[in-house]
């Protein structure tokens, strides 16, 4: 009965020293692997894109800084590209300058990427070419816009229904969205001041991050009353510039009018997609499914990162 007791004893004292010892498995569990496409930019006069390594790249989440797992050029076999040429059908004949400028931008990807092109228009995409890469095939798709934007007239409602159809690959997902970012769609009383941002940018915003979809905007007028009227074009380009600049895409326009060519742009876009890298980091989930901000910083001299505000982690 007493050597009983004494073994119950010590199974107990067992139990609790094992409840004392923190677990580390636990905390590596939480940390949930991502995966986000950066681009590596030059400032100021340094034209030459210096090397970045998996070193330099500083990653953090609130204040805490985050283990980088994976940083691949995307280059050779991690070349791969999904490229949309995301066209609004409310934008004005005017466009038809800068057609040929799209359709020579198509014909200049490489191999490694595949061009798809499609028609903004109630809300909605109208498919004019599926992801291929017979780029003369897709620039033959780009045609002019039919100069109106249906009873459902959002570019932003148009992206998330494109970005909801994507097929699932490991490649970059990017869009170039040709539009004047006006929501047509919403009725009713319209603010009428220099802040209104449809709140269908924050969903589309929203959409492209949980999706890894980079949002580059390139502004052109678009037609009706709207696209005449300065508070509607200069809100529209807050919006679609808001959503380049959350998705780590780059926003392109002058002033309020169009440019005289779409080259210079797409020229620049061009050297975006060259000086990409996949990045692959462990992000500490919240308390539930959702995005997760995060900043992105290098010590290299010259050198900016831009990225997506934030990555989609699953919860604890």
């Amino acid at each position: 009965m007493r050597n009983h007791k004494m073994l119950k004893v010590l199974a107990l004292s067992a139990i609790a020293l094992m409840g004392s010892v923190p677990s580390h498995a636990g905390d590596t569990a939480t940390n949930a692997p991502v995966r986000m496409t950066v681009t590596v930019q030059t400032l100021g006069e340094n034209k030459r894109t210096p090397d970045v390594n998996d070193a330099d790249v500083i990653v953090k989440q609130g204040n805490k800084r985050l283990p980088v797992t994976g940083w691949t050029a995307a280059q050779g076999d991690r070349a791969g590209l999904d490229l949309f040429i995301l066209i609004d059908d409310s934008a004005s004949a005017q466009l038809g300058l800068q057609l040929d400028d799209l359709r020579a931008f198509i014909n200049e990807q490489p191999p490694t990427t595949s061009v798809g092109v499609g028609y903004m228009r109630n809300g909605t995409v109208q498919i004019a070419q599926n992801f291929t890469t017979d780029h003369s095939q897709a620039a033959k798709a780009v045609r002019l816009p039919i100069a109106s934007s249906g009873a459902y007239g959002s570019p932003y409602l148009s992206a998330i229904d494109l970005m909801k159809r994507w097929p699932e690959n490991s490649n970059r997902h990017e869009i170039v969205m040709v539009t004047d970012g006006i929501d047509r769609f919403r009725g009713g009383p319209r603010y009428r001041g220099l802040s209104f941002i449809s709140p269908d940018v924050d969903s589309a915003s929203r959409v492209a991050q949980r999706t890894g979809t980079v949002v580059h905007t390139i502004f052109t007028r678009g037609v009706g009353r709207m696209g005449n009227n300065f508070w509607e074009i200069t809100n529209g380009q807050n919006g679609i510039a808001k959503l380049s600049e959350e998705t780590g895409g780059q926003s392109y326009y002058v002033g309020t009018q169009n440019p005289v060519r779409f080259k210079p742009y797409l020229d620049d876009l061009q050297k975006t997609l060259d000086n990409q890298y996949v990045l692959e980091f462990k992000a500490e989930p919240g308390t539930k499914l959702g995005p997760q901000y995060v900043k992105l910083t290098t010590e290299v001299a010259g050198v900016e990162l831009a990225s997506a505000d934030s990555v989609w982690v699953n919860a604890k």
